[in-house]
Order: C-alpha cells, then sequence, then structure tokens
C-alpha cells in the first residue's frame, strides 16, 4: 500500500504561516529564512519535486514583489471598509486580507510549476476563512474581498485590478469535466468591478466588463458589457401582522 505523507498537511501548515510572517515581520527576518528554506526544501523531497534548491531561489526573489502588492492589497481594504480603523488592523485582523496573502504565495509557487504545496497552503487558509481561491487564479492589484465567507474563485479565473468582491460570491466553471482541464473554465473579470453578495458567474468565456457592478444574488452565464449594472429584482412585500401572528 503507497504512502501518501499526509502528515505533510501540519508541517505545510507551520510553513504556510511562517512565510506569511516573513512578509511582515522584519525584526525576525534571518530567524524565517533559516527555518523557511530548511522546511521547504523538507517538503518538495517529500512530494518528490527535483530541483528544490532553485526552486526556492527563485520563490525568495520574489517576495519583495509579493509584499509590494500585499501592501496595495491592504491599502484597498483601507480604503474601502468603512469599518477598519488604520492599516495596521487590516494586515492582522482581516480574514479577507490573510486569503489572498496566501493566495499571493502560492501563486508564485504555482507559476514555478510546484501544484500540490500551493494547493495545500490555499486549503489550509481555505479552512480558517472560509475563503477558497485557487493558487492557479491570476489576480491584478489592489484586490479588495470584503467580509469573505464563502468565496470560491476557480483556478482558471482571471481578475484584473481594482476588483472588490464580497461574501459568498463564486466564479466558477458552468461544466465539470475531466477532459475540460486544459481549457480556461472559469470567468474573467475586468478592472474596477465590483461583485456583491452571493453573485454566481460562471463559464471560461465569461467576460465581465471594465466598471460594472454586479449586484447581490445574480446568476450570470453570458458576458457583460463595461460600465454596467446587473441585478436580481424580486418582490418584497410589507404589510401589517395579523392578530395571532408572532
Amino acid at each position: 500500500m503507497k504512502s501518501y505523507n499526509v502528515c505533510l498537511k501540519d508541517t505545510v501548515k507551520a510553513f504556510t504561516k511562517k512565510v506569511f510572517y516573513s512578509l511582515f515581520d522584519c525584526d525576525h527576518e534571518a530567524e524565517h529564512a533559516e527555518y523557511l528554506e530548511k522546511t521547504f526544501l523538507q517538503i518538495l523531497d517529500k512530494l518528490e519535486i527535483e530541483n528544490g534548491e532553485k526552486i526556492w531561489e527563485t520563490f525568495k526573489a520574489e517576495l519583495p514583489e509579493i509584499r509590494r502588492k500585499l501592501d496595495l492589497d491592504a491599502i484597498a481594504f483601507e480604503n474601502n471598509d468603512p469599518a477598519s480603523h488604520c492599516l495596521a488592523e487590516i494586515y492582522m485582523a482581516y480574514p479577507g486580507f490573510h486569503a489572498i496573502s496566501i493566495y499571493r504565495l502560492s501563486h508564485a509557487l504555482y507559476k514555478l510549476g510546484v501544484y500540490i504545496l500551493p494547493r495545500m497552503m490555499s486549503e489550509y487558509i481555505h479552512g480558517i476563512t472560509g475563503i477558497d481561491i485557487h493558487p492557479g487564479a491570476t489576480i491584478g492589484e489592489s484586490f479588495y474581498i470584503d467580509h469573505g465567507t464563502g468565496i470560491v474563485i476557480g483556478e482558471t479565473s482571471i481578475i484584473g485590478e481594482q476588483v472588490k468582491i464580497y461574501q459568498g460570491v463564486t466564479l466558477g466553471g458552468i461544466q465539470v469535466s475531466k477532459d475540460l482541464a486544459s481549457t480556461k473554465r472559469h470567468p474573467t473579470i475586468d478592472d474596477n468591478v465590483t461583485i456583491y453578495a452571493n453573485a454566481t458567474i460562471l463559464g471560461g468565456d465569461i467576460v465581465i466588463g471594465k466598471n460594472s457592478v454586479i449586484g447581490a444574488n445574480v446568476w450570470i452565464t453570458q458576458s457583460v458589457p463595461e460600465d454596467s449594472l446587473v441585478t436580481y429584482q424580486t418582490e418584497i412585500k410589507i404589510r401589517p401582522k395579523k392578530n395571532g401572528i408572532r
């Protein structure tokens, strides 16, 4: 019976936490670096991935750029959320920012052809935040997630810059079939789009045009032109209660 090293989940959890801390904890940079390199090489060895040292050096060189993008994401949170009091609160307490941080780290590894480790990282943060971002998704700068619980962003999704997404949004595929693995299955969201709670957007050919607003609870399977407002209309009745109704 083959062993699948499932115990690596604990190692990856610790690694993911530490690499996240290393982006913002400059006072312990040397301490983080030693642990991260050693643990990263151990993980890749267990996963039977070759050229671990080269992959690590390439990944490590990208960390400053990842930090730059995350600083822009944090500013987007501060600019968009009236409940935020300062940037420090966003870095330390916002689940949406935490999820985006792990996404940007895992995406860098995904682009290097390392697939299992990024998925384990994304599932770790999914379990903590309820936000499921596949590391293969492409997400531009200044990305903002409000609340975030229940968000699903599929592998081939493309998201532009200055995009805002609220809880329960799904960017998914319209079909689930293994023979579609190499095709674009998930939508493209252009710059400056806002997608409100529980909207579902499905299909690899779907493009949501720039500056559009997608209202709550809509179901979209066709492209939306730039500068559009998409809403779901339902009738809500308000009337006096009858006697005896509580």
